[in-house]
């Protein structure tokens, strides 16, 4: 049986482009997740993974769609690959059900990863870069070194509310229970 896998990460995305892509592509049974890649519970992932048989073939519209790291694309091909089954995806043309798409998938799924680890050193370089002439990245400080200064001295000595003293300095209370 042709098992389809379709996922789009929020719910102002479709699905029917993919649902559509499938179907034409044989697909017998959709599972589809509104969940975002990196999200480790993906219930219906799940559930077509405990209803894998021999000789099924789970087809994704494109292999970014089942897993958004190589370690985890490899381990899901891997449990798809113990059940007996096989896995299709449309876009990279890639089919484990042979020994040339079993070659391609490792290949591209090496690429990808290879991609995402040199987006990742050329952000930290950019960073590094960056703090060397004194920038700082990060979120901007919701209270200067005075206003530090003067919520301790209200929230120790003085003992008012957490609320009021963030009402005051129009940040959020954890902002003030935060400041040592």
């Amino acid at each position: 049986m042709i098992l389809g896998y379709a996922r789009v990460s929020t719910l102002e995305q479709s699905l029917d482009s993919q649902r559509d892509a499938l179907t034409a592509a044989g697909a017998e049974r959709i599972f589809a997740d509104t969940i975002t890649g990196t999200a480790r519970n993906r219930p219906e992932l799940d559930r077509l993974l405990e209803q894998l048989r021999p000789g099924d073939v789970v087809v994704v519209t494109k292999y970014d769609r089942l897993a958004r790291s190589l370690k985890d694309l490899l381990e899901i091909v891997e449990h798809i690959k113990k059940h007996g089954a096989g896995f299709r995806s449309l876009a990279e043309d890639i089919d484990t059900t042979t020994p040339a798409g079993r070659l391609v998938f490792h290949v591209f799924a090496s690429i990808a990863q290879f991609e995402r680890e040199r987006i990742a050193e050329r952000t930290r370089e950019g960073l590094e870069a960056a703090r060397k002439r004194g920038r700082v990245g990060g979120r901007p400080r919701a209270l200067t070194p005075a206003q530090v200064t003067e919520v301790r001295r209200m929230r120790d000595e003085e003992m008012r509310p957490l609320p009021e003293i963030a009402a005051l300095f129009k940040v959020s209370t954890k902002t003030v229970r935060r400041v040592t």
